[in-house]
């Protein structure tokens, strides 16, 4: 959708739709005095399916719905290239700077994980969390989004050999061949000291990670973690197990990705071919986690239950996910304002007990076969 018909389109909606987008919620970053809406912007498509165009046409969409809250990575788009890498924080950067509402939003991007994406550096070799590293990630970062700080930096996945995407089982690695992390964690307070970084969170985090970093930022007077963003979703709930509890009690919120399981959970996929254009269409090599054993029979499961609730499987997995008293924000994304339109009214509905018993015994019979 170009800017004309996007501004039509706004401009056609009756009155009572600018009384409802102030129901969109708003929850404390941490331990921090910012507040964030429970539903963020994700923006991994722009660049790769979605042009930049499209992208502005989103984020206007997005803040004229009251949201505040927008995430990228220096490594976006999905998939990771060499010729598309940063090309969405520049989309997000040149809509900023077009717009001049800098300090209305709250914008997070990441730093790339362990990697072989070597294109991210100027220096040959793996991506690292490395003060040299880290320093050269934040001011490409900051010149792309065409601003002077980053509210939220996150590390995108540890710099450790650990499995921090599909896992299936711990495998230990070795201690010595990992960048310390109190040299990360002083490697990132050294930015939020200058001021080009207001508060650090990390994603794909383990629970033992988490709890040395609070453990190290007390003991040096460091910046304290106010999120950490891993997948979560009704078919993958491995968070539940132990990182709600230190979400909860150490002000770690969850800042959810994938809640509707890279489309799974809409529906879409659950007849015949998958939508042309789709991610599972175009990625389909993204999508294997979803169709490991348990994992079609619980998509199927969540879909038909939503339908016998009165609700769209959209509806109720992104409700579900907002519900969670850990959860900080849910990202959604979308390849379109029509998509974006529809995951934004996903939350509005009211949760039941009937929902939330289906939930729990979705995660009963099925033991969040995705992760």
């Amino acid at each position: 959708m170009g800017y004309n018909a996007f501004f039509e389109k706004l401009n056609s909606f009756p009155d009572e739709f600018y009384v409802r987008i102030e129901t969109v919620k708003k929850r404390p970053l941490g331990s921090t005095s910012m507040d964030v809406t429970s539903i963020c912007l994700g923006t991994m498509t722009w660049g790769q399916q979605n042009t930049e165009d499209e992208a502005h046409a989103q984020l206007d969409y997005a803040v004229s719905r009251s949201i505040n809250f927008i995430d990228t990575a220096e490594m976006y788009p999905i998939p990771g290239r060499a010729e598309t890498q940063g090309r969405t924080e520049s989309y997000v950067g040149a809509w900023l700077k077009a717009r001049g509402r800098r300090d209305d939003l709250v914008i997070a991007t990441k730093v790339t994980g362990r990697s072989g994406m070597t294109w991210c550096r100027d220096t040959s070799g793996e991506t690292r969390h490395t003060r040299a590293q880290i320093d050269e990630a934040v001011e490409k970062s900051l010149k792309r989004l065409q601003t002077d700080y980053i509210d939220l930096y996150q590390l995108h996945w540890p710099d450790r050999k650990v499995s921090a995407f599909g896992f299936s089982a711990y495998r230990d690695y070795d201690p010595e061949d990992m960048v310390p992390l109190e040299n990360i964690l002083e490697s990132l307070s050294r930015h939020v000291e200058k001021g080009n970084v207001r508060h650090i969170g990390v994603s794909n985090e383990s629970p033992w990670a988490v709890m040395k970093f609070l453990a190290l930022a007390e003991k040096n007077g460091w910046p304290h973690l106010v999120s950490n963003q891993c997948a979560y979703s009704l078919v993958a709930r491995r968070f539940d197990y132990a990182s709600a509890e230190i979400a909860m009690r150490e002000q770690v919120g969850l800042l959810a990705y994938s809640p509707l399981a890279q489309g799974y959970l809409t529906g879409k996929y659950d007849e015949g071919a998958p939508p042309p254009g789709s991610r599972k269409d175009l990625f389909p090599q993204f999508l294997g986690r979803y169709e490991q054993l348990g994992g079609p029979e619980a998509i199927r499961d969540c879909n038909r239950t939503a339908r016998e609730l009165g609700v769209t499987p959209t509806q109720f997995a992104l409700k579900f996910v907002e519900t969670r008293e850990f959860v900080t924000s849910s990202i959604i994304g979308a390849t379109s304002v029509e998509q974006l339109e529809e995951n934004i009214g996903a939350h509005e509905i009211e949760w039941t007990n009937e929902m939330e018993n289906e939930a729990t015994r979705i995660q009963r019979v099925y033991r969040s076969p995705v992760s």
